[in-house]
């Protein structure tokens, strides 16, 4: 299944090469840096980095903004606000929030590859109110949280 998506490259990044999937099988396309000097982040900060991209998504789509688990695993390096949600109503540049939570500074130059971005469906819910949730549908659960199930 495939979805044309329209996207407008930055002036800053005209040079760069679009996302792309990786492998036949890969679910996102890397999206890579697209700055005009290198970016340090440090141990328990974070970085707005540009993708140079801007995207039209189709009404019912978003886009989901990805960690990289290479990136994650060697480095510490993730996706702050994971996912990160691109409504299909925004057409500014997509940004990623890089957060270091690793030991060592981490350094991110100009078309390094940053995070995934991920397509999928949208259902838009439709509220029922009722007295209360228990009466709705009753689970075995109930109302157990945190470490309920552990």
């Amino acid at each position: 299944m495939s979805l044309t998506i329209p996207v407008a490259q930055m002036p800053h990044a005209s040079d760069m090469t679009l996302p792309a999937y990786a492998t036949p099988g890969s679910a996102g396309m890397d999206l890579h840096a697209a700055l005009t000097a290198d970016t340090t982040i440090h141990p328990g900060t974070h970085a707005h980095i540009p993708t140079g991209i801007a995207i039209a998504l189709p009404a019912g789509y978003e886009a989901q903004v990805r960690p990289r688990s290479g990136l994650a695993a060697k480095h510490g390096v993730t996706v702050l606000n994971a996912p990160g949600t691109i409504d299909s109503d925004y057409r500014g540049e997509i940004g990623v929030l890089l957060v270091n939570l690793g030991p060592q500074p981490h350094t991110v130059a100009r078309g390094d590859r940053i995070a995934q971005l991920v397509f999928a469906p949208v259902l838009n819910a439709v509220w029922w109110p009722v007295a209360e949730v228990s009466g709705a549908a009753a689970t075995d659960r109930g109302d157990g949280g945190f470490g309920s199930t552990d």
